[in-house]
């Protein structure tokens, strides 16, 4: 049932992978993170004193705060080796207590809903042959095919699917859903049967309707305080969605209006901007992107952590890149953090690979936002210029700033823009681009011999090799 890179591991191949997460302390990715969670649950169903014995002797305990995964594989692996309770019902106090303090986080209910079923089923004794919500690949998508397979193996063993593993099982169902598979579900006689099939005929979670919204107020002058924000932010929201009421209570956050200017608590949101959230909603990267675009934002106009991570993962999920994955680019390519701008190249470069760059849109955010006074044009010049450099890169670039130029131009203090016009130069170059851009043409045709101009002639006469 769960085939590839996320097949089940023997016994001693586990605890090798469960003792280098827990000691590594980071991030361990979302395939070894899969891997071991399905792995740990699969081993209890097997013979839970053998694995009881095996990972009984894993240090769990941690002298620095790791991150989320890791905490979290180490919970899985406390409740599979301690002692079975069988009095605890595992489905009574599912979402008791929970209340939703904050809808920027609303992927982590939901993945923190799924372990918390899983380590109360362990802990109970009600051991399952493999979770349902298994990602299919390094995305997080599951195969609605493999789905069916995987509730049809349930069915035969009389085994019961969790609500927070089935529904994150479904929201990782999308795109186009082969009819095979619908007809599949519908020779399911477990009660959930009729749910499945009804959710892959509709091709899984609506997507919703979005707005862009642009925070009030003008540019303030630069400041040194810490933490200062001189820019205005662009930010996404997006309707209700339908059909929440199958969920459990944890995902709910999901299915509300989301609002882009709410206020949280949450600051800078490190331990959620990561590739495990986009993995939670792998069809839906406009979802992870607008509710967390606040804390991308942060690494470009304060002094904001970063995530590298979470850029490249929103670039390389399976459903298409709107609004929000464009401005979380945006931002990457102009954040202070290093990594961070790596990892926008990365995902510029990806984005154009695969067909889902949307260069004008990109061209029309970086143009606001350096307008805006939220992005710094040297390290954004910088980060394109690194991208020009790397195979499909060039065209990327120039498809971004063939839009881009000419609002920038517009803008004041043109002199930094010599830089950027030299990307563009070389970017047209390699890509073959053609054609004229108006701005570009007056520019060139000045008279002087400083840099933003010699640039607008290269570029010009880049644009019009025959």
């Amino acid at each position: 049932m769960i085939r590839g890179e996320f097949a089940v591991p023997s016994l001693g191949a586990l605890t090798d992978e469960v003792a280098a997460v827990l000691a590594g302390r980071h991030d361990p990715g979302v395939v070894p993170f899969e891997r071991v969670l399905n792995a740990v649950v699969s081993h209890g169903f097997r013979d839970r004193e053998a694995l009881a014995a095996a990972l009984g002797s894993v240090p769990r305990e941690f002298k620095v705060k790791p991150h989320a995964q890791v905490r979290c594989t180490a919970g899985i692996v406390g409740a599979a080796v301690g002692p079975v309770r069988a009095e605890e019902s595992w489905e009574k106090n599912a979402g008791a207590g929970w209340l939703e303090l904050c809808q920027h986080v609303a992927l982590d209910y939901i993945a923190g809903a799924r372990a918390d079923e899983v380590a109360a089923r362990l802990r109970a004794g009600d051991h399952v042959p493999f979770l349902l919500s298994v990602p299919s690949g390094p995305t997080g998508a599951v195969e609605p095919y493999e789905l069916v397979e995987r509730l049809a193996e349930y069915e035969r063993l009389g085994v019961r699917p969790g609500p927070a593993d089935l529904g994150q099982a479904l929201l990782r169902c999308g795109g186009r859903i082969d009819p095979e598979a619908v007809r599949a579900a519908e020779r399911l006689e477990i009660p959930e049967g009729a749910r499945v099939t009804a959710w892959l005929r509709q091709g899984g979670l609506p997507r919703p309707a979005w707005w862009r919204e642009r925070e009030a107020g003008e540019a303030e002058r630069p400041s040194r305080r810490r933490g200062a924000r001189i820019g205005r932010r662009i930010l996404v929201g997006h309707e209700a969605i339908e059909g929440r009421g199958a969920f459990p209570r944890q995902f709910w956050s999901l299915f509300r209006m989301f609002e882009p200017a709410i206020s949280c608590p949450h600051w800078s949101l490190p331990d959620y901007r990561d590739a495990h959230t986009v993995a939670t909603l792998p069809w839906h990267p406009e979802i992870a992107a607008a509710r967390l675009l606040t804390g991308v934002a942060s690494a470009a106009d304060q002094d904001g952590c970063g995530s590298p991570a979470f850029l490249e993962a929103l670039a390389s999920a399976d459903g298409p890149a709107g609004p929000a994955v464009h401005l979380a680019v945006a931002y990457g390519l102009a954040s202070v953090p290093e990594p961070d701008r790596e990892a926008a190249r990365r995902a510029l470069v990806v984005l154009a690979s695969r067909g889902r760059l949307d260069g004008e849109l990109l061209g029309r955010e970086l143009t606001e936002l350096v307008g805006l006074g939220t992005l710094r044009v040297p390290l954004l010049t910088g980060s394109l210029r690194a991208a020009v450099a790397v195979p499909e890169g060039a065209g990327a670039v120039w498809a971004v700033l063939a839009t881009a130029l000419p609002g920038l131009l517009a803008r004041t203090r043109p002199q930094v823009h010599g830089a950027l016009l030299a990307v563009a130069a070389d970017s047209a170059r390699l890509s073959g681009a053609r054609g004229e851009l108006p701005e570009v043409t007056a520019l060139a045709r000045r008279p002087g011999s400083s840099q933003l101009l010699g640039q607008a002639r290269r570029l010009r006469e880049a644009l019009a090799v025959v």
